[in-house]
């Protein structure tokens, strides 16, 4: 009898399915790339997954994340993507976390108990410490590395991480990955020079106290704003979800 997962079965047989269907994943960060994780993992059968991000939807994330719509900004983006997965597919079993996650907040995640997670945040700490504790439970992950300031999609690669070269980002992950001795992570990373961009933002004043020799300073703090579009992250997205499912139906 035909069902919605009758085309994917011709390609991964009913024990591919089968263990997608068992599998429970967890998407760090549903924005321009994991919205489109998300969005393979479930059109292609996974049984569970949990949504981390703290963010709703704003105008600037139109031009490039998949649940961004005139009609969802201001919500949660793991609200809006719940409810979007349980129209595509409604046996999955949805948890949503409005987390940013950190160090500090890492507690509240049982890494144990996930078949694979994905890193698709931007945050250095969060991202090393997703790898450390993925590590500690022998979880399979894999990272997103930088997606902005980016235009040829076809120059992505799937590699470990002491394999990457060109991404600012990568650069900065081997760093550190090298001083906790931490080896074998898989990452999503592209050879494309980062296009240029001159734009900052204010973000505010984070609270945060610099200390010097005159005493402690508040600051505002400034952030370079990368440049995206609709198809680069879309792509780095894609290409997660899909070595995802690959590792999901090998194991």
């Amino acid at each position: 009898m035909l069902n919605q997962f009758s085309r994917t079965e011709l390609l991964i047989g009913e024990d591919g399915l089968n263990k997608l269907k068992e599998s429970k994943v967890a998407v760090f960060g549903i924005g321009g790339v994991g919205g489109y994780v998300v969005e393979a993992l479930v059109r292609s059968g996974i049984g569970s997954i949990d949504l981390i991000d703290s963010d709703k939807f704003s105008i600037t994330n139109l031009n490039r994340q998949l649940y961004a719509t005139r009609k969802t900004l201001g919500l949660y983006k793991v609200d809006v993507a719940k409810d979007r997965i349980l129209d595509i597919c409604p046996d999955v079993n949805v948890n949503v976390f409005k987390t940013f996650y950190m160090p500090e907040n890492s507690v509240l995640f049982d890494f144990s108990k996930y078949d694979y997670i994905i890193d698709a945040i931007d945050t250095v700490i969060g991202k090393i410490e997703l790898i450390v504790n993925a590590k500690k439970n022998n979880t399979p992950i894999i990272c997103s590395m930088g997606a902005g300031n980016k235009m040829h999609p076809e120059m992505f690669e799937i590699a470990d991480i002491s394999k990457t070269s060109v991404c600012p980002l990568a650069k900065v992950m081997r760093l550190e990955l090298k001083k906790r001795k931490i080896r074998n992570v898989k990452v999503v990373f592209s050879k494309e020079p980062p296009i240029k961009t001159f734009y900052t933002e204010n973000i505010g004043n984070t609270n945060m106290l610099e200390k010097s020799n005159s005493g402690q300073k508040i600051h505002n703090f400034v952030k370079k704003v990368p440049g995206s579009n609709s198809f680069v992250p879309a792509v780095a997205g894609l290409i997660i979800a899909g070595e995802v499912i690959k590792d999901l139906i090998k194991s």
